[in-house]
């Protein structure tokens, strides 16, 4: 079944007077259950694709389907509702809170719902064991490692049982052991349903999901099958 689509999708910026196409006409369907990964060179475009499946920007022209619903179509809330509740982000820069122990971190993004703060502590500790980092849930950022700081990452985008994570060069800033550690948690995820879109410039990353995407000057130049 379908999660994702783009139909025809644009997304231009003006820089100095010219139109820089950062995505160029791409159609994608990503099903549910999928890993994919979108890989190429810096620039390229697949950060601002990530983006806009994200919700996090609007496309210039073209549509994304998100379980068959057409987000253009949307106002600025309902957006924010996706956001919070489908859709699970793990950037490259953790976007941790520094004075905030881990298992208030993972609990953020229940804040502003209706749950109580028992249940958002026990959806927490859910999500730390996930991810192996119960023992580390009162600990602050600056007491964990990179790995670890991500995996805190991973366990927050996870609270809200997401339709999707999006992972912006998770791995980017990490050493190599730690890397695959993240990888190896993200496949372990998606084995166990997670529908998973993972960017990285890594070869040797990308080629760990299922399917990859290769953007080259915001266009798909091809799509390769693992």
């Amino acid at each position: 079944m379908i999660l994702l689509e783009t139909r025809n999708l644009h997304k231009i910026y003006e820089m100095d007077g010219e139109k820089v196409h950062a995505v160029d006409n791409v159609n994608l369907k990503i099903n549910k259950g999928d890993f994919l990964s979108i890989i190429g060179p810096s620039g390229c475009g697949k950060s601002t694709l990530m983006h806009l499946l994200g919700c996090l920007d609007k496309p210039t022209s073209g549509k994304i389907l998100f379980d068959g619903e057409d987000l253009s179509k949307l106002s600025e809330n309902e957006l924010a509702k996706i956001r919070n509740q489908k859709i699970g982000f793990v950037f490259q820069t953790y976007n941790l809170l520094p004075k905030t122990p881990a298992i208030s971190n993972v609990e953020l993004p229940l804040i502003y719902t209706n749950i109580s703060p028992k249940k958002r502590k026990e959806l927490a500790i859910k999500a730390l064991k996930m991810v192996g980092l119960l023992d580390r849930a009162n600990h602050y950022p600056s007491q964990l490692s990179g790995g670890q700081q991500q995996k805190v990452a991973v366990a927050r985008a996870l609270i809200n049982n997401p339709s999707v994570i999006l992972a912006d060069e998770p791995t980017g800033n990490l050493d190599s052991k730690s890397g695959q550690e993240i990888i190896h948690l993200l496949k372990d995820l998606n084995q166990k349903g997670n529908t998973i879109v993972l960017v990285t410039h890594d070869h040797s990353i990308a080629h760990q999901a299922k399917k990859i995407i290769h953007l080259l000057d915001g266009k798909i130049v091809q799509e390769e099958k693992l």
